[in-house]
């Protein structure tokens, strides 16, 4: 059964998005810990892709998805969600889909209708139309909705689904975004919403969620809301920034869900000089930078092993990234943040 909280909240932010690392020696393992060299270029698992549109009945809503997954997988994969940024869609983001798949993930990417490509295409106004769906308060729930309706949807399919079946491991499930994506990943970890008038705030958690990375974060609230607004968040958070991260917020600013989660294992990766389009695969200008390849390498080597620790409860992963392994590769573009439990 699917709950989903439907309130009026008024969410002031959100402008932003349209919004590869290494080799195992031996097969696939689902959640035993192995080492894994996090500096090639890709997994070892060969790629397949399902494009498809969902319907959810209850909603009254389609929902299209894009599906990276191993070819080849003979064990169930644990599931990561992707929620693009605003005025993106399924098919964006792909180097994260592809790689995370090539080594053993399911990696599921989401288009939200109502803040996708839609909003802008053919628009005579498309800043101002994107600016309006952001701030539309039904946008934000319809994307918690939608992650909670491809949950279910995904529990269905491993049951029956030709292609799917047995394939998919409903313990161990992950979610990720850019921007208006990386607030629909805080939403599901937790994150409380203040309504407005002063009467409180609500939530709208995905209970199934075990980890999470947000990218570029918008932020709400003021300073003295930050705590209520973030601190009932108990579930392990990767953070991504950049010096240049400069849509709506600061990239100083960008870090408060980071500053403000204290009850779960929490990472922060600042990179020099990335803008807030680079993690999609592009600049905001369209000129490329000289250290974007880095960049984006970077993130998909700190990404991989965040996963492998928190969804396959690798030891060996989490130790690599909080005793030094990880800061010790990056390049002069990074800098590491961790607080641990």
């Amino acid at each position: 059964m699917r709950a989903f909280i439907i309130g009026t909240t008024v969410i002031m932010v959100l402008l932003a998005a349209y919004g590869i690392t290494r080799v195992w020696p031996r097969p696939l393992p689902t959640q035993t810990s192995r080492v894994v060299n996090y500096t090639e270029k890709s997994g070892p698992a060969a790629v397949a892709t399902i494009t498809a549109e969902w319907q959810d009945a209850v909603r009254k809503r389609a929902v299209p998805v894009k599906i990276y997954y191993p070819k080849l997988a003979t064990a169930p994969c644990p599931v990561i969600l992707f929620s693009h940024g605003l005025g993106g869609s399924r098919d964006g983001y792909a180097y994260l889909g592809q790689h995370w798949a090539s080594y053993g993930y399911l990696v599921v990417h989401v288009t939200h209708i109502g803040s996708d490509t839609s909003v802008w295409k053919n628009k005579q106004g498309p800043m101002i139309a994107m600016r309006a769906a952001a701030l539309d308060p039904k946008n934000t729930l319809n994307r918690a909705g939608d992650i909670t309706f491809a949950l279910d949807e995904l529990t269905r399919r491993n049951k029956d689904d030709a292609t799917l079946k047995g394939k998919i491991d409903l313990a161990r499930i992950g979610i990720a975004g850019h921007s208006f994506g990386s607030f629909t990943t805080l939403i599901a970890a937790g994150m409380a919403v203040p309504v407005p008038g002063g009467l409180g705030s609500i939530t709208l958690a995905e209970p199934r969620m075990k980890a999470g990375i947000a990218i570029s974060s918008p932020v709400i609230g003021k300073p003295e809301q930050y705590q209520q607004i973030y601190g009932g968040i108990k579930t392990p958070l990767l953070h991504i920034t950049g010096t240049k991260d400069l849509i709506d917020d600061s990239a100083d600013k960008r870090r408060v869900p980071y500053d403000n989660i204290k009850n779960a294992d929490q990472y922060l990766l600042t990179f020099k000089d990335a803008d807030h389009m680079v993690f999609s695969g592009r600049r905001l200008t369209g000129k490329a930078h000289p250290g974007d390849a880095t960049i984006n390498n970077d993130t998909l080597i700190c990404t991989t092993a965040f996963w492998d620790a928190y969804l396959r409860d690798d030891a060996d992963a989490k130790k690599w990234l909080t005793n030094g392994e990880f800061p010790r590769i990056l390049d002069k573009y990074g800098v590491w943040e961790q607080r641990i439990k």
